[in-house]
C-alpha cells in the first residue's frame, strides 16, 4: 500500500505539465497583444507626442519582461517539478537549462517582478500629471514592497547557503 501511494504521489507531478503548457498559451496571448499594440502605434507614430511614444515603448518593454518571466517559469518549473527536457544535441539550448533549481527560479521571478514593477512605476511617473498624489504614493509603496521582498529573499537565501 505504501509503495502504491508513493508511486501515485510521484506520478501526480504530471498534473503540472498541462499547467506549464497553459503558460505557453498565455505567452501566445501576450505576443498577440504586443503586436496589436505595435500595429496600433506604427500608423500614428508621427502624431504621438514624445512622452506618449515613450509610454507605449515602456508598455512593450513591460510585455517583453513578462514574456521572459513566463518562459523562465514554464521551462524551469517543468524541469524542476515534472521531467527533464530532452532536447536534441543539434538544437539550440538555452544556457540556463538544467541549472536553475527552485530557489534560483524564485530569485529570478522576484527580480523580474521588481523589473516589471519598475517599468510600470516609470510609466506612472511619466503620466504623473494625470494621477492623484495619494495614488502615486501607493504605487511607490507597492514597488518598494517588491524591492524589499526581493532583497530579503536574496539575503535569506545567502544566509541559508552558508
Amino acid at each position: 500500500m505504501e509503495r502504491f501511494i508513493e508511486n501515485a504521489m510521484y506520478a501526480s507531478r504530471w498534473i503540472l505539465a498541462p499547467i506549464y503548457f497553459g503558460l505557453s498559451l498565455g505567452l501566445l496571448a501576450l505576443a498577440l497583444k504586443f503586436f496589436q499594440e505595435v500595429f496600433h502605434v506604427i500608423p500614428n507614430v508621427f502624431a504621438l507626442s514624445e512622452s506618449d511614444l515613450i509610454l507605449v515603448i515602456l508598455s512593450l518593454i513591460d510585455m517583453a519582461l513578462v514574456g521572459g518571466l513566463l518562459v523562465m517559469v514554464m521551462i524551469s518549473g517543468y524541469e524542476n517539478f515534472v521531467s527533464q527536457l530532452d532536447i536534441d544535441d543539434h538544437k539550440e539550448k538555452l544556457s540556463w537549462l538544467g541549472t536553475m533549481d527552485s530557489t534560483s527560479l524564485k530569485m529570478k521571478v522576484a527580480a523580474s517582478i521588481v523589473a516589471i514593477s519598475s517599468i510600470h512605476l516609470l510609466r506612472v511617473f511619466m503620466d504623473a500629471r494625470n494621477i492623484e498624489p495619494q495614488y502615486l504614493m501607493w504605487y511607490v509603496i507597492i514597488h518598494m514592497t517588491f524591492v524589499v521582498s526581493a532583497f530579503a529573499m536574496g539575503y535569506l537565501d545567502k544566509l541559508t547557503k552558508h
